[in-house]
């Protein structure tokens, strides 16, 4: 459970959150909804307790019970005692350490079987069984079962795992760990429609307390009772799922414009009246002035209408003209250690194609999306591209951006060359005002996404590698980017689970992994989509 009282959030002297207090209660199943940079990042931090130092607080989180958290960005290595995937996901209950603290303990005890070294092995052992470790295996396999991971790459080294196959080690960590409150932020990221189908059923069947920040409409609308939604810097509560949120909220927000309409229309009756008695008797004078107190009061205290969510739309320059093969890929392969991501692909580029590449997770996508844009090394094969081509890449990871740059240090270059283009293409990808002088770190997942994006409007790129642009966005962001992308008239290699967006890319071509295999679209190629 958490008790939240009399929160109020400041920000570089701007209001994030009108102070406000609510309860998550036991069982409850709550999503959090707003737009990128409506402050939803900066909230959960703060009831995780994790408020960073440029915050203003007043007010208080209490939580009580245990809490277990699924961070929309992976810690690099885990937190387990190894950098393995079994390490991390047995870490939650403690269970890495205690195992590895066994193994020193039964040595000791080999060696000098002395009552503090019996002593010891069983303490350690009877913990070890309370905390469930000796049906861990079992646990741990129906997780990665329910995820469509592979058991093997529990094994494996968290770092050589694609993001995917990372997100769904996270998932099982938090899951695992069953404590009282879970707060989940973007779970179904990377997860194909299998996935997300058990993960709703683990989210239904969860006894304790939900809390989840998502963009993926079926899991609000399926796994949450209610919805805190966040904008403007005001939290306010709705039973129900998301679809009766949405309901809920047009219907409040056009009771509120009626009522602003007769407060209106009201205050303009008695400043009329009143101004029509000022020239009049003295006593008629002395009215007036009853009734400009009263016109001011109305006006002090009038509703304040909810503004309609605001259209995105993103803008991307007309890019210059590349030749008529922008890229050509010939026999390229990738290895990682005995295991071989890619053996053969091919696939050549014409000037404006559309290009999706599809596979399951681990297939290799993001391996091949690096290589082409030059941040990984193949084993082997060739990547050309050919006359007056520019490369633009938007990372999976966002590892094009420079964290130790502001937002606007980071659109330092030649092609924006003044402050004051480098705000208006910011603000043309919704990271306005002060967002321009914060650090990478310091913004949310969408907001990130929205940098990078403006970063590959200031590129003057004509070929784009897109992996998985749509992460973190909301879904009008989604719609503004589809749309900034059908009408651009540069090429794209793109790897996305999201559907709304490649429909809206209308593909060319398709590069199938693993089968390696590159073909014209076909529509039937859209139902693997989400089933990577």
């Amino acid at each position: 459970m958490l008790i939240v009282k009399d929160l109020g959030i400041e920000i570089g002297g701007r209001r994030l959150l009108e102070p406000v207090s609510f309860t998550l209660g036991d069982g409850e199943k709550v999503g959090l909804v707003g737009r990128n940079g409506a402050g939803k990042s900066t909230l959960l931090a703060v009831l995780l307790g994790e408020t960073p130092a440029h915050l203003r607080l007043e007010g208080s989180v209490i939580n009580q019970g245990t809490l277990g958290h699924l961070p929309q960005e992976p810690v690099p290595g885990g937190l387990g005692v190894e950098p393995i995937g079994l390490s991390h996901v047995l870490s939650a209950r403690g269970l890495d350490r205690i195992d590895a603290e066994m193994q020193h303990a039964r040595h000791a005890l080999a060696e000098n079987p002395t009552d503090e070294t019996i002593e010891r092995f069983t303490e350690l052992e009877t913990t070890f069984g309370e905390r469930g470790g000796y049906e861990a295996e079992s646990e741990v396999a129906r997780l990665a079962a329910g995820l469509g991971l592979d058991e093997s790459l529990l094994l494996e080294d968290l770092g050589s795992l694609s993001g995917g196959q990372r997100r769904r080690v996270d998932l099982m960590r938090v899951l695992y760990e069953g404590p009282d409150t879970m707060v989940l932020d973007e779970p179904t990221n990377h997860l194909d429609r299998a996935a997300k189908r058990w993960l709703f059923d683990e989210i239904e069947r969860f006894r304790g307390t939900v809390l989840v920040i998502s963009h993926d409409l079926p899991l609000l609308d399926r796994a949450i009772n209610r919805v805190l939604s966040l904008r403007d810097g005001q939290l306010r509560e709705y039973r129900g799922n998301y679809t009766s949120f949405l309901a809920q909220d047009e219907a409040r927000r056009l009771s509120e414009e009626k009522l602003a309409a007769h407060q209106d229309a009201e205050i303009s009756r008695l400043a009329t009246l009143a101004d029509s008695m000022r020239g009049q008797t003295e006593r008629r004078a002395r009215l007036a002035k009853v009734l400009d107190r009263r016109v001011d009061k109305m006006r002090d205290s009038r509703v304040q209408v909810s503004t309609r969510e605001r259209t995105v739309t993103f803008k991307l320059p007309a890019p210059p003209r590349s030749g008529d093969v922008p890229l050509v890929v010939e026999h390229l392969a990738v290895r990682y250690g005995s295991l071989d991501v890619l053996r053969d692909v091919n696939f050549i580029t014409r000037r404006e194609d559309r290009i999706v590449i599809v596979g399951r997770n681990g297939a290799g996508k993001s391996s091949l999306l690096r290589c082409l844009a030059g941040t990984q090394a193949s084993t082997g094969g060739l990547v050309t591209f050919g006359a007056h081509v520019t490369v633009g890449y938007f990372a999976q990871e966002h590892e094009q951006l420079d964290f130790s740059k502001t937002v606007l240090e980071n659109l330092a270059n030649a092609t924006v060359p003044t402050e004051v283009q480098r705000r208006a293409l910011l603000g043309a990808f919704g990271l306005k005002g002060s967002a321009a002088h914060q650090l990478p770190s310091t913004l949310s997942g969408g907001e990130r996404a929205k940098l990078a994006l403006a970063m590959l409007a200031a590129s003057n790129a004509n070929l784009l590698l897109l992996d998985e642009p749509t992460n973190n966005l909301d879904p009008a962001s989604v719609d503004a980017l589809g749309a900034v992308m059908r009408q651009w008239r540069g090429t794209i290699v793109a790897v996305s689970h999201e559907r709304a967006f490649v429909e809206a890319l209308e593909p060319t071509h398709c590069v199938l992994l693993p089968e390696e295999y590159f073909d014209l679209w076909r529509d039937d190629y859209m139902d693997l989509i989400e089933r990577r």
